[in-house]
């Protein structure tokens, strides 16, 4: 241990000697780190919250299909749903999209429901009323809006409805309250003009879980224009998704990374003649090959370990302190109408190992090898 340590104080004073080499290489590496790492972290934490919202969502969701097209579904299917064996609570849902043109944003209005469990109060109460809302924390923010404060929506015939905000509330998923107003079922029923009789769409439970894809295809031969969602391929088509936007990001930065790794490859295999005379110094003061290969991987495991830490550091402040202003577009879609949403800090270890051996590990070798090479050489003839 106390040779180790030794070796390990002479490879930071070699480091030392070097520094505008090392620095320039750290700079690079960290740079390569960070560009990954907020790719990888960007897309873990919109998946996470993702499968949060749908953790509690219904087994099945029943939409009306016309033209290959969502559209309203008539609520008189509620009592043929309801004789299909296996399903249990069924529930109508209102709701619809505004664009709110004074904060460029777009709303998601819902009727309030009994069976909104994600959702939790900060403050106030849900509405009861037709002039009563509850708010979305973002939206709240947004807005600068806070509990008893006038909430103004514009319909489509340009009439503006006043309502009163009796309620904030967040839930356990950001994206639940990033955009959400809640409104009473008549409110909501008469802002989008929606016929009494219909329903945006349907949410079905199913009492056995291992009986939902044929409680799904009972529901499809009884109403042929109807499209039952599955809670499963809804978490699927979500992964799939943030997955491929991952890819096509990664992939619009090969270039550059590969070009950082060509020049991080370059400066580390590259050992000049003074590196050289160096290793043929130590072997012939009684250095042995063991000893020499000890510094070098040292030295390798220094400046790769600080500059993936570092990379490591910048991708965190960028994904979540800066919101990944440069990816989130990419990553988000359309969802960047949305108001300011901030991903929370989630973070999986697997993958962190997994660039760390795909970066580290082979920066650590490039830097040992030729310095193997050398140190197994004639010591005179090296220094000659």
């Amino acid at each position: 241990m106390k040779g180790n340590g030794r070796i390990i104080e002479y490879a930071l004073s070699t480091l030392a000697r070097r520094k505008f080499k090392n620095f320039s290489i750290a700079v690079v590496f960290s740079a390569l780190i960070a560009v990954l790492s907020s790719i990888l972290f960007l897309t873990h934490a919109y998946k996470t919250e993702t499968l949060k919202l749908l953790d509690n969502s219904p087994e099945i969701i029943l939409q009306n299909m016309s033209g290959g097209r969502h559209e309203l579904i008539p609520t008189e299917y509620i009592k043929t749903l309801s004789g299909i064996a296996g399903v249990g609570q069924i529930t109508p849902r209102y709701w619809g999209y505004y664009y709110d043109s004074l904060t460029s944003a777009n709303y998601t209005l819902m009727a309030v429901d009994e069976n909104m469990r994600d959702i939790q109060l900060i403050d106030g109460r849900m509405p009861q009323t037709d002039a009563e809302c509850a708010v979305g924390r973002g939206v709240a923010d947004l807005r600068q809006a806070g509990l008893k404060d006038d909430f103004f929506l514009i319909t489509g015939a340009e009439q503006s409805v006043n309502l009163k905000i009796v309620g904030i509330f967040t839930a356990n998923s950001a994206i639940l309250t990033n955009d959400l107003v809640v409104m009473a079922k008549d409110g909501l029923i008469k802002f989008f003009n929606m016929p009494q009789d219909k329903a945006t769409d349907i949410t079905i439970e199913v009492n056995n879980p291992a009986e939902v894809s044929m409680v799904a295809r009972k529901i499809r031969r009884a109403f042929p224009n109807s499209r039952p969602i599955l809670k499963t391929e809804l978490i699927r088509t979500y992964d799939n998704i943030f997955n491929w936007r991952g890819g096509i990001v990664l992939t619009m930065f090969f270039g550059a990374i590969a070009a950082f790794m060509i020049f991080v490859w370059d400066k580390a295999t590259g050992i000049n003649a003074q590196e050289r005379r160096e290793i043929g110094i130590l072997k012939a003061i009684g250095w042995e090959t063991a000893d020499v290969l000890t510094l070098k991987f040292w030295e390798g495991t220094v400046v790769a370990t600080g500059s993936f830490l570092t990379g490591l550091i910048l991708a965190y402040v960028h994904v979540f302190y800066f919101n990944a202003q440069f990816l989130a577009p990419v990553l988000k879609g359309w969802s960047v109408l949305f108001p300011r949403f901030e991903p929370m800090p989630y973070i999986d270890i697997y993958q962190i190992f997994v660039l760390f051996f795909l970066t580290v590990v082979p920066y650590v070798a490039a830097s040992v090898v030729p310095s193997w090479k050398a140190a197994i050489s004639d010591p005179d003839a090296v220094m000659r």
